[in-house]
């Protein structure tokens, strides 16, 4: 029979306290850096790109800038801002990065600014989390995990359900 004291039966549910905790959170955080929700859609078979969409609040009194970043499943990760102008969308990559302003929050969302994807090394299905990370001027290296919804996602409680809560 397997018996415990007090003191290591509070240190086990102390530990499992933890755990369901980081698995249930929802978001990442980095210095003064709040990281939320980061999630793709699913993509067909062959697909050679994807989007990620995610929440940056910075609570800090200085600015920092998304720079960079990595996807396990990607050669290529990049920032992009799309616009549409007298009717015609428009895509660029933000060559200097994305400014996370002092006491803002910044969405990168469908239809607006989001990371690439490039070079996909193979398809994303839905339900599954794929690993990257993000980089920042200030705040360093983040590592994420990107939680993949339905190919016709537009974010929302299914993408944010697959979150974990991680400090850096």
């Amino acid at each position: 029979m397997f018996c415990m004291s007090r003191r290591e039966l509070a240190l086990a549910f102390a530990v499992l306290a933890m755990t369901t905790s980081a698995v249930f959170a929802h978001g990442y955080e980095a210095g003064s850096l709040k990281i939320g929700h980061p999630w793709s859609r699913a993509t067909p078979a062959g697909a050679r790109v994807a989007a990620g969409y995610l929440t940056i609040t910075n609570t800090g009194t200085e600015p920092d800038r998304l720079v960079g970043g990595s996807f396990e499943r990607a050669g290529r990760f990049e920032v992009h801002e799309m616009k549409v102008t007298d009717g015609t969308m428009t895509m660029r990559e933000l060559a200097g990065g994305l400014t996370i302003p002092a006491g803002d929050t910044v969405t990168l969302a469908p239809g607006g600014l989001h990371i690439m994807f490039q070079e996909l090394k193979n398809r994303l299905s839905e339900n599954e989390r794929v690993k990257g990370t993000l980089v920042f001027e200030k705040a360093g290296t983040v590592e994420v995990e990107f939680a993949v919804a339905g190919m016709g996602s537009k974010g929302g409680k299914a993408a944010q359900s697959h979150d974990h809560h991680h400090s850096h």
